[in-house]
């Protein structure tokens, strides 16, 4: 059967270059992302590096949300499909596509992986169904790769744009979604798209699949943490405010869909890190916008939300990079990010402007006082300001976008 795919493949070789050293292995691949993202993207050009090097593999396909697939409903209907396809003599190339809407599909795949010829690829939409049963069924026999919106450099490649102010300004407004080229980035046209997106995803990946019944209030808790991005809330907190706006619900209701929508990957939950005694305080946390087009059209696109942009663009950026990310706390000071990757620390600080003396006192400031050699930043939308203060790095937003910390750890990023 033919793989149904688009005419041209833009690559996204930072996911390449991750998942390579597993390629050929009994390792199950794993790509996890919200729908329309580009999972589907890493499949093709993983596919197309098979053929380039085995001409003649055997390449077993298969796309959920394909109508030719309908009949493979479950796990028993997945695993009779792919041995009827597999090669008994050769390697077995299998890639499926939103796994997840397969019942009990870990069943099939557990089968299929004792077999050493077979190489397997899956994706899906949902963190949560590929956690720990996943695990437990697998034995530890499976990595994760989770695959973000473009990040900037790419949004440049995909779209064919020069790198200005201008071009920056059109990726903090529309985001990264990768369908986005086919269409003209304006207002009207991408927000139209980018809702239909939002919509479809809230309806499959997170009522659906938590048999939510209370939409309206997911819908008002949504459009509460895009309004409020970068701010420190805690379960309560956000109950306690909803309440003062007439909306009655529990705390752990709250705290239920929070935890959905994270699963769902609309947005980054970011724990709180105390600096000093190295470990995370139990309560309290930001959310921060995996999609910037979809945080924009549900909070629109405000002067006056400059800075809160900034410090969600900055966050993707660090969590494609790889980075685990926190929000730092040392005393009764705040570091907007905690960075950790491979036993190292980076520390970030995001500013709009840098034009005023409390303003330069504060964001560097409060990076002066973590005494450690780990290298510190300060990320501002201001050009003009000098590059270092005191020892602590500045970088313009559209620099540090660019910098390349995927695959080495920076000291300095000029």
């Amino acid at each position: 059967m033919a793989i149904k795919r688009p005419r041209i493949v833009y690559p996204r070789n930072t996911y390449i270059d991750r998942i390579k050293p597993f390629m050929r292995t009994t390792t199950v691949k794993v790509l996890v992302g919200h729908r329309r993202v580009g999972k589907s993207y890493v499949l093709y050009q993983l596919i197309d590096i098979i053929r380039m090097e085995e001409p003649d593999a055997n390449i077993i396909y298969i796309n959920k949300e394909d109508l030719e697939f309908e009949f493979i409903a479950n796990y028993r209907d997945l695993y009779d499909y792919v041995k009827k396809q597999v090669d008994e003599t050769h390697r077995n190339y299998i890639f499926i596509d939103e796994i997840q809407e397969i019942a009990d599909f870990r069943l099939a795949i557990r089968s299929l992986a004792l077999d050493d010829r077979n190489d397997i690829y899956i994706t899906g939409s949902n963190s949560e169904i590929f956690s720990s049963d996943l695990a437990n069924e697998l034995g530890g026999r499976y990595v994760e790769f989770k695959i973000y919106s473009l990040s900037y450099p790419e949004f440049l490649q995909f779209h064919k744009l020069s790198d200005n102010d201008e071009t920056l300004d059109k990726y903090i407004r529309f985001g990264g979604l990768p369908y986005l080229i086919n269409l003209p980035l304006e207002e009207r046209v991408a927000m139209e798209y980018i809702n239909s997106i939002y919509s479809t995803i809230v309806l499959r990946d997170v009522i659906q699949r938590k048999k939510i019944r209370n939409t309206a209030f997911l819908e008002q808790l949504i459009r509460f943490l895009a309004n409020n991005v970068g701010s420190l809330f805690s379960s309560k907190s956000i109950s306690d405010f909803l309440k003062s706006q007439n909306v009655k619900i529990a705390s752990n209701q709250v705290s239920e869909y929070a935890d959905a929508l994270a699963e769902a990957f609309i947005v980054h939950r970011l724990g709180r890190y105390d600096i000093a005694g190295k470990k995370l305080f139990e309560r309290g946390e930001k959310y921060f916008f995996e999609n910037m087009g979809i945080r924009n059209a549900l909070a629109g696109y405000k002067p006056q939300d400059r800075a809160k942009r900034l410090e969600n663009v900055v966050c993707n950026h660090l969590v494609f990079c790889g980075y685990e990310v926190k929000v730092g706390y040392l005393a009764t000071e705040e570091i907007d990010f905690v960075c950790t990757r491979n036993g190292e620390t980076l520390y970030v600080q995001v500013a709009a402007e840098l034009s005023r003396p409390e303003t330069i006192e504060r964001e560097f400031g409060n990076l002066l006082k973590i005494k450690d050699n780990y290298p510190k930043f300060v990320v501002s939308g201001e050009r003009s300001f000098e590059n270092s203060y005191e020892g602590v790095e500045h970088i313009y937003i559209r620099d540090f976008l660019n910098a390349d910390l995927t695959n080495r750890f920076p000291r300095s990023l000029q």
